[in-house]
């Protein structure tokens, strides 16, 4: 493909279409690569507050692509897994799991770090490649693609009032899932996450907690210190039917977190503002259809239970590329290839997080005892619990 002429029109530039667009500039010297999105250029977004978490592999991607804003970011060196009780008789063990960096031998699990910074840092690295390189690069920020259109041998892209002709397109626009068209494979989980940051005292630095309680999982991801000291990102999952969150002031959120979470956790110091948002599933079947591509939340959007969304979304970006990269030149096989490539990662990322999710909703008897024991024999069986650590880190290989 390096030695074949394409047209690629990548749609959205948030952290997976800009990750796609570099990668597509550094590795397809041949290649013509056109970013759309409706935002408009001079709209600032480095103040986006939304916390993202990424894996390893992930952030090991945008090192690469010179877009890594480190310092920004909050390194995950251990992860902690629990259950709340009632879970296990003392003789089973405690339901828990930790995975630690020292153990896989390497520098970090991942990190967290908020959205704004990520895409500024990206958006900052593709405008410069845009400019050492315009005749081949382009972006066009305030143009929202209204339709995409087979046309022999590529795409349409309709843009405004203009059509720009590509051998292929590839859409990365996700959103959240109340704001999305459902897509063939959806599920309304009856979920609202409440998300938003807390102050901790006596947490490990570094670490990232999550709590399975009966309401739905908690989590807790390091961001960077302030001056006001440790902070940690908050994503609380409650049944929105009989939401316990809702009524609550801040004060009663706080003495509510310290009974759900683990001691290991440190103290609830104080609990900023909440915002909240409808949790689902909402895939297609295939990530390829003709010759347009779907990545990201474009292609499924998930429970965030696992942590996976955006890791996923990379992983897809980088193994089109590499297909397109490595193949001999001709599009719809390469296309093919991914689908196959990338359907053991995607489905067994989509049917974990969707069993985990669903969980929480089904009210079996003993099922809160059974998932405590799998993560004590998971705490117990080291080589399961490195290749499970791994799969966290990289992706299904």
């Amino acid at each position: 493909m390096t030695q074949t002429a394409m047209r690629l029109a990548v749609v959205g530039a948030g952290p997976a279409g800009l990750a796609l667009a570099l990668l597509a500039a550094r590795t397809l010297p041949h290649a013509q690569v056109s970013l759309f999105d409706a935002r408009p250029l001079e709209r600032d977004v480095s103040g986006d507050p939304r916390t993202l978490a990424l894996s390893l592999g992930s952030v090991q991607m945008l090192q690469r692509l010179q877009a890594w804003p480190a310092a920004a970011a909050e390194p995950i060196t251990q992860v902690h897994v629990s259950q709340a009780p009632p879970s296990l008789p003392a003789r089973w063990g405690r339901a828990e799991v930790c995975f630690t960096a020292a153990e896989q031998g390497v520098p970090s699990l991942g990190a967290v770090l908020a959205y704004g910074p990520l895409v500024a840092a990206l958006q900052q690295t593709w405008l410069a490649a845009v400019a050492a390189d315009p005749d081949r690069l382009a972006s066009r920020f305030g143009a929202p693609v209204q339709a995409l259109r087979a046309r022999l041998g590529g795409v349409a892209v309709q843009a405004g009032d203009d059509e720009h002709a590509a051998d292929l397109a590839v859409v990365a626009e996700g959103g959240v899932f109340a704001e999305q068209a459902r897509k063939a494979l959806a599920h309304d989980y009856r979920q609202t996450a409440w998300v938003g940051t807390v102050r901790l005292d006596g947490a490990p630095r570094g670490a990232a907690f999550e709590r399975f309680t009966r309401h739905g999982p908690l989590a807790l991801l390091p961001l960077l210190p302030d001056e006001r000291g440790p902070r940690a990102a908050m994503v609380w999952c409650v049944d929105a039917d009989d939401d316990p969150v809702r009524t609550l002031d801040d004060t009663q959120r706080r003495l509510v977190l310290a009974t759900l979470l683990p001691a290991a956790a440190g103290r609830i110091g104080a609990v900023g503002p909440l915002k909240h948002f409808a949790l689902g599933l909402n895939a297609e079947r295939t990530l390829v259809e003709g010759r347009v591509v779907r990545i990201g939340n474009a292609a499924q959007t998930l429970h965030p239970v696992a942590g996976q969304g955006l890791n996923l979304g990379l992983r897809d970006a980088q193994a089109l590329i590499d297909t397109l990269r490595f193949g001999s030149g001709a599009i719809d096989p390469a296309l093919r290839r991914v689908e196959w490539a990338r359907a053991p990662d995607r489905w067994a990322t989509i049917a974990t997080t969707d069993f985990l999710a669903r969980s929480f909703t089904w009210g079996w008897p003993g099922l809160g005892v059974l998932r405590g024991a799998g993560m004590a024999a998971l705490q117990a069986l080291p080589p399961l619990k490195h290749a499970l650590a791994r799969q966290m880190m990289f992706g299904r290989r």
